[in-house]
């Protein structure tokens, strides 16, 4: 007798299947040494920077590092969530997704010390936005996928609000290569000439400390909205 499967219990077989491959690791990846920096349950290895541990108000939401601002309302503290490991030569592979007019980052090379109060005084960011809607789309060097404020995207790659999108950073001897969408959209070579004149350049000139660090944390950025992380992957090279 052959079977009929309706085609919602397609739909949903095809949606499970989709949500077991979230924050996992394929057999090449494994192999190839790349390993999970969220695991898809909770925030394991990560704290909010300067404090132990990961603030309340990331959460875990359908498989994503959830940014949760009417936690915040209700008193978790926010802040900057930071790996609780350095890293120095990479790829690192995420997706993310921004709600309308939100603003965050992946910073990167962040050196944790008292006397930096913020992650983004040490390190440089990869920009995540709502460019449309947020007031820095309007501004060269603010937009998704751009190195902010230092280096503008060389194409514009970001997928409307509320759509996930896939980003890959390489980071080589201090190297930088972007890509967003599958598309490269920066790069530049930290404390070569290019970069001394992109810094000179930049709200960060007179920023001691700033981009000189090698070695440093990742961070995902509380801006004050609400954000998606998934599928946070790194190698490290």
């Amino acid at each position: 007798m052959k079977h009929i499967i309706p085609v919602l219990a397609l739909s949903l077989i095809s949606l499970s299947t989709s949500a077991q491959e979230l924050n996992t690791l394929t057999a090449k990846e494994k192999k190839a040494g790349w390993k999970l920096l969220f695991n898809g349950k909770n925030a394991e290895g990560w704290h909010t920077y300067l404090q132990k541990d990961a603030s309340a108000a990331w959460k875990v939401q359908d498989g994503a590092l959830a940014l949760d601002q009417e936690a915040k309302k209700n008193g978790a503290p926010g802040g900057d969530l930071v790996t609780n490991d350095e890293y120095e030569n990479y790829e690192l592979t995420l997706e993310w997704k921004i709600s309308e007019g939100g603003n965050s980052g992946i910073i990167f090379g962040v050196h944790e010390d008292p006397k930096f109060q913020a992650t983004y005084l040490t390190g440089p960011e990869m920009q995540v936005l709502d460019d449309a809607k947020h007031p820095d789309g309007k501004f060269p060097k603010h937009n998704s996928g751009d190195l902010y404020d230092l280096k503008k995207s060389e194409k514009n790659a970001v997928k409307p609000t509320g759509e996930w999108n896939k980003v890959k950073i390489l980071k080589k001897d201090g190297k930088l290569t972007f890509w967003l969408n599958g598309v490269k959209t920066v790069e530049t070579t930290m404390g070569s000439e290019e970069w001394k004149t992109l810094l000179a350049n930049s709200k960060f000139k007179n920023w001691k400390g700033f981009g000189e660090y090698a070695k440093g944390h990742i961070a995902l950025q509380d801006h004050g909205n609400e954000v998606w992380y998934r599928n946070i992957k790194i190698h490290v090279l």
